[in-house]
């Protein structure tokens, strides 16, 4: 159900998207508490204002009353993914080297679940990820498929 809500939504948006030159980043429908939300992240190179995700709201809104794709009562909310974006896509990843990444992954490598730092690279599905242990810099590859999260992180 939640899956079908996330696919339809993704259906009605992304013309809305393309015509303002905005990128869908993620959508998620959840239950927190006794409320549904179903929530819309989108983006632009330079970041996204809240004028702009009022109108996509407002175009969505209409678009999700007219295929009525959700059966319960829900909270519409299209935002900005913020400072600590996800990063889901292989294109994402080719759009973060440089920046600081955080890595959860299925399975351990090198005996850590998690790593943060520098993605230096992403090439052939691969992210090579630079961090430090003390004053001590390492690198690690982590193919794409063992990824179960990813964000981008704020360093302090």
């Amino acid at each position: 159900m939640s899956s079908q809500v996330v696919k339809t939504t993704e259906e009605l948006v992304r013309p809305i998207l393309e015509e303002k030159n905005l990128e869908l980043v993620d959508i998620e429908y959840v239950k927190e508490g006794k409320n549904w939300f179903l929530r819309v992240f989108i983006d632009k190179e330079g970041g996204i204002d809240i004028t702009e995700c009022g109108e996509v709201s407002e175009q969505l809104s209409e678009k999700l009353d007219d295929v009525d794709p959700i059966q319960e009562a829900y909270f519409l909310e299209v935002s900005s993914p913020g400072v600590e974006r996800p990063i889901k896509t292989v294109e994402d990843f080719a759009k973060s080297i440089n920046k600081n990444v955080y890595v959860k992954l299925f399975e351990p490598i090198n005996g850590e679940k998690a790593y943060e730092g520098i993605l230096v690279n992403f090439s052939n599905n691969v992210a090579t990820i630079e961090y430090k242990v003390k004053t001590r810099k390492h690198q690690v590859e982590i193919p794409f498929e063992k990824i179960a999260k990813a964000r981008l992180a704020v360093t302090l």
